[in-house]
């Protein structure tokens, strides 16, 4: 019985993303890992400025949060879209975000989101790294959260078109290279990673040295602790354009740690859209990264490093040169359920790269599965 136009007219759609926000924060509920921080993804939007008539991409849609904002952002631009000829207005409602959520129940949840918000569909329930994924529509811009660990019972894969990560059950690299290839010539990218997506030897440094040669990987957010809890691992925001050539892209990554000397955030000190401020005005008005950037010194959050200093660490991009006061910060948190949440986080990141080294192991000398397990416990 819903009028579905007075329903969002009245707000229903933000009571909904709040409803979505209150149940992820409630780390029992397990919901966190399809819920990027609303601080985090209004940045994000921002920084990137999607315009009308591009195709914005979400792979791993979640509730749908990067497109909901992406499409508020454009909105708050045209009048609600009111400036817009009609039919760039029909293709912003119902054309201008796709995308992919593989659990069923958390599409159900994301479609709701869009249709509250005025977006018509655009966000199918398919696996984004099996042959599904090759036909999600080239973007202008991709805006994801990917999930972090590895495929469901080890496996690869199944995408004709990858050649980089086609033989490791690594989900955030797959991701990385579905990213790149989703991408129009030109289009640009902002993608939340875990820190192994930086250093991780083999098939990562093989990722990240393809990925600077096909994209321009202009800005490195090394995001603070805490935020991610639920996912169990430390988070980076990788920020590129695509290129329109398929070598020697990347000339220079500047790095801003937001990490060090952070505060311990959590349900006593959450993550605000203030915290942000500092590394906006950093990055720039340019959404592909603004030539006028200045470093802030060697003992400021910013800085650059040319394409033959990245070459000279063997291509690892996890990069820091601030003292990293994690571990206090950890020290200063006080709920219970922040505490148990940073305890479950590292056991969860330790077992990650326990996954990781057995996938480099010859498969006579990987420990038996059920050994791990029983040690984890």
């Amino acid at each position: 019985q819903l009028d579905w136009f007075s329903a969002r007219e009245e707000g229903l759609g933000n009571l909904y993303e709040g409803l979505l926000e209150k149940n992820a924060s409630d780390k029992k509920s397990g919901a966190g890992q399809y819920f990027t921080p609303r601080p985090l993804i209004d940045c994000i939007v921002r920084l990137m400025q999607p315009q009308p008539d591009e195709t914005v991409q979400d792979p791993a849609a979640g509730t749908a949060g990067f497109l909901v904002a992406a499409d508020r952002y454009i909105k708050d631009h045209t009048d609600d879209l009111y400036k817009l000829p009609e039919a760039q207005a029909f293709f912003q409602r119902h054309n201008a975000f796709v995308g992919a959520e593989l659990v069923p129940d958390t599409h159900r949840l994301c479609m709701m989101n869009l249709l509250l918000h005025g977006i018509e569909g655009g966000v199918d329930n398919i696996d984004t790294l099996s042959p599904d994924g090759e036909a999600l529509p080239k973007a202008d811009l991709l805006l994801t959260n990917p999930p972090f660990g590895t495929k469901k019972g080890g496996g690869r894969p199944t995408r004709l078109d990858f050649s980089v990560t086609a033989d490791t059950s690594n989900k955030q690299l797959a991701f990385v290279e579905h990213i790149v290839r989703a991408l129009k010539p030109g289009g640009r990218a902002a993608v939340v990673v875990p820190d192994n997506v930086l250093f991780e030897d083999n098939t990562g440094r093989r990722l990240r040295t393809w990925l600077m040669d096909l994209c321009q990987l202009h800005t490195i957010l090394r995001l603070p602790t805490g935020i991610f809890y639920s996912q169990g691992v430390k988070t980076n925001v990788l920020f590129l354009q695509r290129g329109k050539t398929d070598k020697a892209n990347t000339k220079a990554v500047w790095v801003y740690d937001m990490r060090a000397n952070m505060p311990a955030f959590g349900k006593t000190r959450p993550l605000t859209v203030a915290d942000f401020a500092e590394f906006e005005a950093a990055y720039g008005a340019n959404p592909n990264g603004s030539p006028e950037r200045k470093e802030h010194g060697d003992d400021g959050r910013w800085k650059r490093f040319n394409r033959e200093a990245i070459a000279a660490r063997n291509d690892n991009l996890d990069i820091a040169w601030l003292r990293d006061t994690e571990a206090e910060a950890e020290e200063a948190l006080t709920e219970p359920e922040d505490i148990a949440a940073a305890i479950i986080g590292h056991l969860k990141a330790a077992l990650e790269e326990i996954e990781a080294l057995s996938e480099e192991l010859e498969p006579e000398t990987v420990l038996n599965a059920a050994v791990i397990a029983q040690a984890a416990e």
